[in-house]
């Protein structure tokens, strides 16, 4: 029995954070538009629902019904198979972000604010989320279009780049906390805002945002999607609910991305002093979230795209070199500060 109860507590968890979490990736499309449309002195969505609120559910049932057109040139097992190979590792990275502190416990069925925590958490998200860089890659070589080509392999190119000092940047907290597990990393900052590794470890923080945005082909990086250039990149060919994935892929990847940064840098659900303890940490960890999806929309609506030698140029000129100095430093002044 107490088996039954515990696999029941765990679908059960799985099915709220996949359910809050999608219900995010949707309301991340009218908020984006909503302040978008602020910041560029306009309205944004305001026709369905008051000001606007159910035009996500409206645009989710346009898809839904939307007529699924495959290409007469296209490889149409790989054309169908690329949304979800890019949408899947977007969400299973979830399954280790620890979202509170407490379980919650209802009768026998005890509810636990993290699925699981695995002492690799970190490795766990990195390994699945470079897997996304082979839908891209697939569904725009299945599309048998040029603009999809050029789209797939611009973002190969870039995922892969931005992956080496996204992975650099989270090593400095892993040597401060000595441990992959994401709650481990969380607990090692509890004490207020002073024990944030962002304090510690600015540079690395600043890299991984940076690699962020780019792991996500957001703007000012979206160099695989350049409507000017390719149309729409390596989604052109992609209609109804396969077009749909991608673009929950994309807003997946931000949430996760942002819990990562949350948890990693910004001590996750702990309170930036003691005394705002009482909050409810899960409220803690949200804000932080919330902050990093409008920094999101906010470069957005800020910067134009750069040119792709400017990209990788970047990456490989400043961002590696600078990213592999940090772990050096790191790991003396931690040896130092250990012996």
């Amino acid at each position: 029995m107490d088996l039954m109860f515990y696999i029941v507590s765990a679908v059960i968890t799985i099915a709220v954070v996949m359910g809050v979490v999608l219900l995010h990736v949707a309301y991340i499309t009218y908020f984006e538009r909503k302040i978008l449309g602020d910041m560029q002195d306009r309205m944004g969505p305001m026709e369905v629902g008051y000001h606007g609120l159910l035009q996500p559910i409206a645009d989710g049932l346009k898809l839904f019904f939307k007529e699924d057109i495959i290409p007469s040139g296209a490889n149409k097992i790989i054309f169908t198979a690329a949304p979800i190979l890019v949408l899947v590792p977007a969400l299973i990275g979830f399954a280790v972000i620890p979202f509170g502190r407490d379980s919650l416990t209802i009768g026998p069925f005890t509810f636990n604010p993290i699925i699981t925590d695995i002492n690799i958490g970190i490795l766990y998200i990195l390994a699945f989320a470079s897997l996304g860089a082979y839908g891209v890659l697939l569904g725009g070589w299945a599309s048998n279009s040029k603009y999809a080509l050029l789209g797939g392999l611009r973002s190969a190119a870039q995922v892969i780049s931005y992956e080496l000092p996204l992975g650099l940047a989270l090593v400095g907290p892993i040597l401060l906390s000595e441990s992959l597990s994401m709650v481990k990393m969380t607990e090692a900052q509890s004490g207020g805002a002073l024990k944030w590794f962002i304090l510690v470890q600015p540079i690395p923080f600043f890299i991984y945002v940076i690699s962020a945005i780019a792991e996500t082909n957001r703007l000012p990086f979206d160099l695989p999607e350049a409507e000017s250039e390719l149309v729409a990149g390596f989604f052109t060919e992609y209609s109804g609910m396969r077009f749909a994935f991608f673009f929950l892929a994309e807003y997946a990847n931000m949430i996760l991305t942002s819990c990562i940064a949350t948890v990693v840098f910004l001590g996750g659900w702990h309170a930036p002093h003691p005394a705002l303890e009482f909050i409810p940490p899960i409220l803690w960890f949200l804000a932080k979230v919330y902050c990093f999806l409008f920094f999101y929309i906010w470069i957005r609506a800020t910067l134009p795209r750069l040119r792709f030698d400017q990209l990788m140029g970047f990456c490989w000129k400043i961002l590696l070199p600078v990213g592999l100095a940090n772990i050096l430093i790191t790991s003396i002044v931690v040896y130092w500060l250990r012996s």
